[in-house]
């Protein structure tokens, strides 16, 4: 058994993620649930050599100082990966993220139409949200394979590590790698506002200084797509706030409320059959009812708005689980499960 083989059976087998682990077999996640791959239980020796295999003489060394590396890693004509490698108790593990090499379009998805509408703008700041595994990067790949399309524009996309490939159509597209290509979000972002860019894909908006940087290019006439580890536009919203210190808050809830477009925040939940699995797909298109929320601190009210704003194309989480559960996608289990408010849900189920 070697990494190449185990990579071939978990595409064959259509797996989202390999985990490969001392003392464990290969491990892969279907349908957001863990299976073994093998049954044969992996030694040091052969999570050492599968590390060797996958990283370069830079990532090795880096594995080496930081304990952990991201990147990415293609076979030639088969498939591209997401790799994180990384020491646990004197060993090496890897997590492996299954790469599709084709981006899927929005029906492929099953993502809501509306969404669309956040490509044709020409600044401001787009968010898609969620925990990991949820879809987020695909999504944002989705987004920026539509301008690339449809517009003439410069897109820099800046991500740790490069997942989908674009080949520049319409647009210019020059995506770079953090770690490679530049030191870190905030540093390549920086450039990139003198690279000329119409449109910024930030990876992941992680620290103060990318939030003020990503910001602050929404406020100058770029257009910005980023993503948040959060569950719900108002947590996401308070989530950008509180990085900053008190003192600033004011100041950034007001840039916010002036910038932000729009925010995506999704789940994958497991169909009723096992067979795959479904996005539930909160959706709030800014108004000046909720830029106003914004500033004046009040977004506990802004799930209200969301909740009846269905003729701009808003949903709230709990309304996409319903309807999930209403046309027999998801079983009342999960819908409880992964809603915002399990009590109202019941209720909601209870009246259907």
């Amino acid at each position: 058994m070697d990494i190449y083989e185990i990579l071939r059976k978990a595409v064959d087998v259509k797996c989202s993620d390999v985990h490969i682990s001392v003392a464990l077999p290969p491990i892969v996640r279907k349908n957001g649930k863990l299976k073994q791959l093998y049954s044969e239980r992996l030694t040091p020796q052969q999570t050492l050599q599968f590390t060797k295999q996958l990283t370069n003489d830079k990532q090795w060394e880096i594995l080496q100082e930081r304990g952990e590396v991201d990147f990415s890693y293609s076979i030639a004509g088969f498939h591209r990966f997401r790799i994180n490698a990384f020491r646990q108790r004197g060993s090496y593990s890897l997590v492996i993220r299954l790469i599709n090499p084709d981006i899927p379009e929005f029906e492929e998805l099953g993502l809501p139409e509306v969404i669309k509408k956040f490509t044709q703008k020409n600044n401001g700041l787009v968010l898609v949200t969620g925990p990991a595994g949820s879809g987020k990067s695909t999504t944002l790949a989705c987004l920026i394979d539509r301008v690339n399309r449809e517009r003439a524009a410069h897109i820099v996309t800046l991500e740790e590590p490069i997942e989908y490939l674009h080949r520049s159509q319409k647009s210019i597209v020059n995506q770079r790698e953090i770690g490679s290509d530049t030191k870190s979000f905030a540093a390549a972002l920086k450039a990139a506002l003198r690279q000329d860019p119409d449109i910024i894909l930030v990876g992941e908006m992680r620290d103060l200084e990318t939030i003020s940087i990503a910001l602050t290019a929404a406020e100058t006439g770029h257009l910005v797509f980023s993503t948040l580890h959060t569950i719900g536009t108002a947590k996401t919203i308070d989530r950008i706030i509180d990085v900053f210190p008190p003192h600033q808050q004011q100041q950034i809830r007001f840039q916010l409320s002036t910038v932000l477009e729009g925010v995506i925040s999704q789940q994958l939940i497991p169909t009723s059959d096992g067979t795959k699995r479904v996005p539930a797909v909160e959706v709030m298109v800014v108004t000046p009812a909720i830029r106003n929320l914004i500033r004046e601190g009040k977004t506990y009210q802004i799930p209200n708005i969301i909740q009846t704003g269905a003729r701009l194309g808003m949903k709230t989480m709990d309304q996409a689980l319903l309807d999930l559960y209403r046309c027999g996608q998801i079983s009342e289990e999960d819908a409880i499960t992964y809603s915002v408010d399990v009590e109202h849900m019941r209720n909601l189920i209870r009246s259907i």
